[in-house]
């Protein structure tokens, strides 16, 4: 499976890691804030350092409760960081984390942003699906209801699991109809759902398969690890790291976290787990064939 990135393909067969930049000061992980570009350069170099595949930049707290900021206070906030992408790091893949189809269209076209990563699924800004269509970037598609000021109150499926696909396959089908191929698939979790509906959903994450698109999975020291073992957000990269590794052999492609070095080992470790199985089941094959051979010939000698 491919995306188009930088006018190439990009391979997601071996899972990607994302690393986050958070500009923004109310974030729910004070870890990951870098609000000044000095910050900010040093924490893109520990990023990379660590293997970064690729870099998503936002500038806004989404976390439950908070009103989304106004696209020029985003912008203020963006603009010194993106100018420091285009000069030192244009090879770099970074996707941007935005509602705002006019910050989306700026970014890709003034800074060379590669990929447009909306948590709305075009919901905020009704722009954004055109908007995505004429700058021919990859777009993450996340599901979520309502806004983060609002969407905790939004938690209640009728059929849970099955209404998140519905979503897809319809904002997917809109998408494809205005030329929008590359697109990632984010089931959201955090976003208007309990931390036993993100259970849940990970828990069916496969289902999502039947996109046939890549699936990214935004685990990274979210609620449903520190309120379940009783920690902070800060006590919460185990469990992440536990998520990380369910969420890769429920099919993820993309793991968005805020520890990428971890979340590298998790992907090594399931990469090389996942090649002793296929020699296992190609050895065991070829075992059934052997046996089958020689209870042929055995049952053929028994009729002489």
């Amino acid at each position: 499976m491919f995306i188009k990135v930088k006018s190439e393909l990009l391979s997601v067969d071996t899972p990607l890691v994302m690393g986050i930049l958070n500009l923004s000061k109310d974030s729910f992980y004070s870890g990951s804030i870098f609000p000044q570009v000095e910050d900010a350069d040093k924490r893109i170099e520990k990023l990379l350092a660590d293997g970064a595949d690729m870099i998503d930049i936002g500038a806004v707290s989404t976390r439950p409760g908070l009103t989304i900021l106004k696209q020029e206070d985003e912008w203020q906030l963006l603009e010194p960081v993106l100018n420091l992408v285009n000069k030192k790091y244009s090879n770099i893949i970074f996707s941007l984390d935005t509602v705002y189809a006019e910050t989306s269209k700026r970014a890709v076209k003034d800074f060379g942003i590669d990929i447009i990563n909306d948590i709305s699924g075009g919901e905020f800004d009704k722009k954004m699906f055109e908007t995505v269509a004429d700058l021919d970037v990859p777009y993450i598609l996340m599901h979520m209801r309502g806004t983060p000021e609002n969407m905790q109150e939004k938690t209640d499926y009728e059929n849970f699991i099955e209404d998140i696909i519905f979503y897809f396959s319809e904002k997917i089908a809109q998408l494809n109809s205005m030329g929008v191929n590359d697109i990632i698939v984010d089931p959201g979790f955090g976003f208007a759902k309990t931390v036993a509906q993100n259970f849940e959903l990970l828990n069916n994450l496969e289902r999502f398969k039947v996109f046939e698109l890549p699936i990214l999975a935004g685990l990274s020291r979210k609620t449903m690890i520190w309120k379940t073992l009783g920690i902070t957000p800060l006590e919460a990269l185990n469990g992440t790291t536990v998520l990380n590794t369910i969420a890769l052999m429920k099919g993820s492609h993309i793991l968005r976290v805020h520890d990428v070095k971890e979340a590298k080992e998790v992907v090594k470790l399931y990469c090389n787990t996942k090649k002793q199985l296929k020699v296992k089941r190609v050895f065991s094959v070829e075992y059934e064939d052997e046996l089958r051979i020689k209870n042929c010939v055995s049952a053929s000698l028994n009729t002489r």
